[in-house]
């Protein structure tokens, strides 16, 4: 099979100012990259908090709501696909550990931030896809439900499993799923907390693509990437986008331009 092949910019890291991190890489724990050749227009947040799997504690959601905001602004962004650079896992959901020590009103605040980051990339006004490569639990799913589409390793795990842990999920779970499987199933995943592996949310609609783990654990990326690949010559209207998605939050027809 014939590989096109792809031009890299370096990560780029866009720190949140006044938060200390515990990123890998230049003390950031999310990163961008903009590809080039031809793949100009594919923009990738590399999620990067080893020492936490990727959980979401204040300095991670922090830095991704400014890279958002940042990239929302560029228009040389047409697809914004999002990945982990920990190995095995996507995102493991909210970090309690720093959850713990917060106050019951400062839990208010950061599960207000955390609805507010899901919404965002929601609203993105281009194209998301998330690579699950691994874990993706409790918050880490409700990450990916926030994009467009999801490709998974067959052997990732993911789940709403807030629910064996005496907590509903908190950062629009309960609406996204519904609309992916439909209430019933919704309902059934989310109070059993049951986990399923890529092959099982394939089979259920939960994920556009499940494809065999490779060596280097990040088979997920690569098919996440071949389908920016073919998103981008679509040349998908922002407008018509951001149309679209306000209707189908409306239950409404979309009108789209030059209509």
């Amino acid at each position: 099979m014939l590989r096109v092949l792809c031009l890299l910019r370096p990560w780029r890291p866009l720190r949140a100012r006044g938060c200390a991190s515990d990123g890998a890489a230049g003390g950031s724990e999310i990163q961008v990259r903009a590809l080039a050749g031809p793949d100009q227009g594919i923009t990738e947040i590399l999620m990067n908090r080893p020492r936490a799997r990727n959980a979401l504690g204040n300095v991670f959601v922090s830095e991704l709501l400014e890279t958002l905001a940042q990239l929302r602004e560029d228009r040389q962004v047409r697809v914004l696909l999002f990945r982990s650079g920990v190995k095995g896992v996507f995102c493991a959901g909210a970090d309690l550990k720093e959850r713990e020590q917060m106050s019951e009103a400062e839990v208010g605040v950061f599960v207000q931030r955390l609805r507010g980051l899901m919404n965002d990339i929601a609203a993105f006004p281009a194209p998301t896809i998330a690579a699950m490569d691994g874990f993706a639990l409790g918050g880490g799913l409700e990450l990916a439900l926030a994009c467009d589409l999801r490709v998974a390793a067959s052997s990732a795990i993911m789940g709403l499993i807030e629910t064996t842990r005496g907590l509903l999920p908190g950062a629009g779970g309960t609406q996204r799923l519904p609309r992916c499987l439909g209430v019933a199933l919704a309902k059934e995943l989310i109070f059993t907390g049951r986990r399923l592996s890529g092959t099982e949310a394939h089979a259920l609609g939960l994920v556009n693509h499940a494809v065999a783990q490779n060596k280097e654990g990040d088979a997920a990326y690569h098919r996440a990437r071949a389908l920016a690949q073919e998103i981008l010559p679509q040349n998908i209207p922002t407008r018509d986008r951001l149309e679209g998605m306000a209707a189908f939050r409306e239950k409404r027809p979309p009108t789209f331009v030059g209509e």
